[in-house]
Formats: C-alpha cells, sequence, structure tokens
C-alpha cells in the first residue's frame, strides 16, 4: 500500500507543475516522471531507513512522498533551466 501512496502522491505534486516556467528537462512528461520516480524513491529511501512496514501506510508516508515529488521536480527543472531548454512555440 505504500507504494500506491508514493506513486499517487507525486502525481498529485505533478500537477502543480503548471504554476512554474516549464524549463522541465523533458517537458511537462519529464516533470511528470521526475515527479513520479522523486515521490517513490525517496519514499522507498525513508521507509527503508525508519523501517516502516510496506502494508502500513499513514500520513507521514504520503509527506514523505510529497517531498520526494518536490526533490524530483526542483532537480528535474533546474537541469532543464541550466540547459536552456525552453518552448520554442513552434509546432
Amino acid at each position: 500500500m505504500a507504494a500506491l501512496v508514493w506513486t499517487m502522491s507525486g502525481i498529485a505534486v505533478w500537477h502543480f507543475a503548471v504554476f512554474v516556467p516549464d524549463r522541465f528537462v523533458g517537458g511537462i512528461v519529464g516533470a511528470f516522471l521526475a515527479a513520479l520516480f522523486g515521490g517513490v524513491i525517496f519514499g522507498f529511501c525513508v521507509h527503508l531507513i525508519t523501517g516502516g512496514d510496506i502494508n502500513q501506510t499513514d500520513m507521514a508516508t504520503m509527506l514523505e512522498a510529497m517531498v520526494g515529488a518536490v526533490i524530483g521536480l526542483g532537480a528535474s527543472w533546474y537541469v532543464g533551466l541550466r540547459r536552456g531548454e525552453e518552448p520554442t512555440g513552434d509546432h
């Protein structure tokens, strides 16, 4: 159940990517993947460190994933900004 919470929390945080300029590596799909994998990987790592049971979830499980998703989105945005990846407006 914790993996489901991490996944859904990452996707929930991804929806807020529309409030920042689109500089993510890979565009909005890259932002989706960064939030998803950031939430799952960070949540899994924190769960391993704390020794929590994978079948028991609580509010901390959701917060772990949200922090990881924000870190993933921030890293993707920063790398995209440094690479100069901007939408060109050409279709």
